[in-house]
């Protein structure tokens, strides 16, 4: 008699998770496959496909710092890997100490590659046409097309890697670089527990993380955080009413007042929250997000519960070996820190 129940009670478990599950497909959740291929199918880019030397080309490029014009930034300085893919800061910091003058914070690269668009207003289509701005952006890394190539093609050793990722007659052009560090960042991919889960996975969450992706998708948070990023499109912002900090900074979303919707894998580990930085915890950025997008107050207990579903968001992180990075030689143009 003991077993039969026992018995029940597990299959009741395994069903419960199955249709929680299937509710979250329904709302337009979806994970990262497990299978390689069809992993690759999500993140391939056809024009440039990926291969080993083009990867490990494109990390020794996006930890180069000799890329910017004070040859002290890299991506990774705003992109930082070793955290959650993003800095920290409020607004990001570049050449000179400059602050953002949007006051707009630097989203995580982590699974960027899920993202619709880049940039929070979206003006760029992929992650190898936005590689270039940043590199090029005077409060960023400030640097100019012909330093990058200059820097690239003074060294043998990068000359030598691009034409055993490209080909013995490839040219090193600015785009080139740009669309090698793109190439790179579309590794970046981090499946997490809600992974398994949506994938079968029925004992990956724990009870409160499935009571929590329950409410997540109750209280209408799926509405704009779904797909495999959570996040990545485009939405309006300050639906219902306005975000309370929305006058630091003068940034306003594209110009149809829209703005990329962040993902919210590694969530627990990018803050401060929104596109200008100031919401330094995830409670109130919960909260704040459900006044202004949904016109709901939420109570504690369902912040809580959307939290402790956030933290299953935590995703595996790729096994990225810090590059040593070929030597400057008399060739390779000098720092400008002026």
């Amino acid at each position: 008699m003991k077993k039969h129940i026992l018995l029940s009670v597990v299959l009741t478990s395994v069903m419960m998770a199955s249709n929680l599950a299937d509710e979250a497909k329904k709302a337009g959740l979806k994970p990262i496959p497990t299978s390689k291929e069809e992993l690759l199918k999500l993140t391939n880019n056809p024009k440039n496909p990926i291969t080993k030397e083009k990867v490990e080309l494109g990390k020794k490029l996006y930890f180069d710092p000799r890329l910017s014009k004070s040859e002290l930034i890299s991506c990774n300085t705003c992109h930082n890997l070793s955290k959650g893919g993003d800095d920290g800061m409020e607004a990001a910091i570049g050449h000179k100490w400059t602050k953002n003058p949007h006051h707009l914070s630097s989203p995580t690269v982590y699974n960027a590659v899920f993202n619709q668009k880049q940039f929070w207003d979206g003006r760029s289509p992929d992650l190898e046409d936005q590689a270039q701005g940043p590199i090029q952006a005077t409060p960023e890394m400030a640097a100019t097309k012909e330093h990058v190539q200059k820097v690239v093609n003074s060294m043998p050793e990068y000359v030598e890697e691009f034409k055993k990722a490209y080909g013995k007659d490839v040219k090193i052009t600015f785009k080139k670089v740009a669309d090698t560090i793109g190439l790179f960042e579309r590794t970046l991919v981090t499946p997490s527990r809600y992974d398994d889960f949506l994938n079968g996975k029925e004992d990956a969450l724990s009870k409160e993380e499935k009571e929590g992706l329950k409410t997540f998708i109750s209280v209408g948070c799926a509405s704009c955080h779904n797909g495999i990023a959570l996040g990545g499109g485009m939405s309006p912002i300050n639906i219902t009413a306005k975000y309370k900090y929305m006058n630091v900074g003068d940034f306003k979303g594209d110009k149809n007042g829209m703005v990329r919707v962040p993902t919210l894998r590694n969530i627990t580990e990018t803050a401060p929250y929104f596109h200008n930085g100031m919401v330094k915890t995830l409670d109130e950025a919960i909260s704040e997000m459900a006044r202004i997008q949904l016109g709901k107050k939420l109570t504690k207990k369902e912040v809580d519960s959307i939290k402790t579903f956030l933290k299953s968001l935590e995703g595996r992180k790729p096994d990225i070996k810090l590059p040593i990075l070929p030597a400057s030689n008399s060739s390779t143009p000098r720092p400008v820190v002026d």
